[in-house]
């Protein structure tokens, strides 16, 4: 350990400090204006890059698939999916035709519920799909 210590004191190093190049002249690293300073907690840093970006409402959107069940609640979230937005319209699938008809029944309460949280005029119509079957068969018994 002496050893390696003179060897440092040599060098003009301190122990346990790597050895520092110095860069050529003219070559220095210019910083980015905007940059530098001092660190930002984590949370404003996302929200100043979600805003320079322009995500802020696919994140909040994003945020509302993540959030289903406590939005519409746990039995509802069961049986139902959020499957896409755009412009506007938040469209959900439904398991069976009798819980698509149930949120039907409730898509203005969740349009109102999805504005209080994503603001107000983002979501203007919520479209329900209901499962989708097969091709349905011809036969004798059916009206042509």
């Amino acid at each position: 350990m002496a050893q390696a210590r003179a060897d440092a004191m040599k060098r003009g190093t301190l122990p346990g400090q790597g050895r520092r190049r110095k860069a050529p002249a003219g070559t220095g690293r210019v910083r980015e204006p905007g940059r530098g300073g001092d660190p930002k907690p984590f949370g404003n840093a996302i929200r100043d890059l979600l805003a320079t970006r322009g995500w802020e409402q696919r994140a909040a959107v994003g945020g509302v698939f993540g959030n289903w069940a406590g939005l519409v609640g746990p039995e509802l979230a069961e049986h139902t999916r959020p499957e896409k937005f755009d412009d506007g319209e938040l469209t959900v699938v439904a398991d069976s035709t009798t819980w698509a008809t149930q949120l039907r029944l409730l898509s203005s309460t969740l349009v109102r519920r999805l504005n209080e949280q994503l603001g107000h005029g983002t979501v203007k119509r919520v479209k329900v799909v209901g499962p989708s079957s097969g091709p349905r068969r011809t036969g004798a018994w059916r009206v042509r």
